[in-house]
């Protein structure tokens, strides 16, 4: 499945100049992680994970074949985007399209980038975005109440259930509280996310710094980190400027580049990292001498809707997946040496699936 996160901010936090280079980082991974430009604004780049290609080094693999993520460069957001302003309702609906949104703040001073706002405070910048966004969702949750309510009175069970997660949902967004925070049954979510509401999406807070911030922070983004700390939210440190030279450098240089400038990863990777950890995301592997390949499923899968996210006919027709961990595949060099060692499980339809799995499906047509 991979997963879409949808880049949101002001005008002139570093929002462009950060998707820019976290697509060209991608695109000049060339091989082993594959970019391609769907439209102007949006990129498809292939997950970087070492596993993948240290299974397809054992495995002899033809191609190695990464799990996918989406990137959704949104229009910079102005005051009254809810009502129209800016590109408005075009931003607005863009957003309902991920899973998750990114914010990018600007944590930076630079007298030559006017900031729309006329000041550097990224925590109004975060309530800017996020108001704008509320107000949109109580608009449209305002639009649907009362026909919801006529139905429900009807005695359409599905208005009726869906009416009562609006009701539970409506008052937050009138206190000025994003729907993410609405407590929910098992059975209300689904219907939940069906309203496709712009504030229910996990948020990510980036926090764009200067160069000499990159690797410690500053006090700007001390104060997202607190903020996201108290939300439950993500948070990263990123510095747009870094990234894109980053992106400039041919694979082999990169990682002197980052030893350099005392950093342990692109800030790619932590915003995936991120993302994963919102959404309880993890990755299994099938391998063989064709192609390596990493899918995507949601923490706490079993074997056959795993199985279905490579085709349905898997999961229709699911017997059995034979099942090495990763670091028993690394240390006993591949799938006969696994097997010799007994580190091969056959594992059935309730088995749930771990992160870093190495797969084969057993089906019937």
């Amino acid at each position: 499945m991979g997963f879409k996160c949808g880049i949101v901010g002001l005008p002139n936090v570093g929002k462009s100049t950060l998707f820019n280079a976290l697509t060209q980082t991608a695109q000049a991974e060339a091989a082993n992680y594959p970019f391609c430009t769907i439209e102007p604004n949006v990129g498809e780049v292939g997950v970087p994970d070492p596993r993948l290609d240290n299974l397809a080094v054992i495995a002899k693999s033809g191609k190695i074949i990464p799990t996918r993520l989406t990137f959704v460069d949104i229009a910079g957001l102005v005051r009254g985007a809810s009502k129209g302003e800016g590109l408005g309702n075009q931003f607005l609906s863009h957003i309902r399209e991920v899973d998750a949104v990114a914010y990018v703040l600007r944590c930076f001073e630079d007298g030559d980038v006017t900031h729309v706002e006329n000041r550097i405070d990224p925590a109004s910048d975060a309530d800017i975005v996020e108001t704008e966004l509320m107000l949109s969702d109580l608009e449209s949750l305002e639009k649907r109440v009362n026909a919801l309510e006529k139905k429900a009175k009807q005695g359409d069970k599905e208005s009726k259930a869906l009416h009562a997660v609006v009701e539970k949902v409506l008052p937050l967004l009138r206190d000025g509280k994003p729907a993410r925070m609405t407590q929910l049954t098992d059975e209300e979510k689904p219907l939940f996310k069906g309203l496709q509401l712009l504030t229910a999406k996990p948020v990510v807070y980036v926090c764009n710094v200067d160069e000499a911030s990159a690797a410690t922070g500053n006090a700007f983004s001390e104060i997202v980190a607190g903020r996201a700390k108290a939300e439950g939210a993500a948070c990263v440190i990123i510095s747009a400027k870094i990234e894109s030279e980053f992106a400039g450098l041919a694979p082999e240089d990169r990682d002197a580049f980052l030893v350099d400038l005392g950093l342990k990863e692109a800030g790619l990777n932590q915003l995936i990292r991120a993302g994963y950890g919102l959404l309880d995301l993890i990755t299994y592997f099938t391998v063989g001498p064709k192609e390596a390949r990493a899918w995507t499923i949601t923490q706490g899968t079993k074997a056959p809707q795993a199985a279905g996210v490579i085709h349905t006919d898997f999961e229709k027709g699911f017997i059995r997946s034979e099942t090495i961990a990763y670091d028993d595949y690394v240390t006993l060099k591949g799938e006969a040496g696994a097997r010799d060692a007994g580190k091969m499980r056959l594992e059935g339809k309730e088995y749930v699936v771990r992160d870093g799995d190495v797969l084969h499906f057993r089906f019937a047509n």
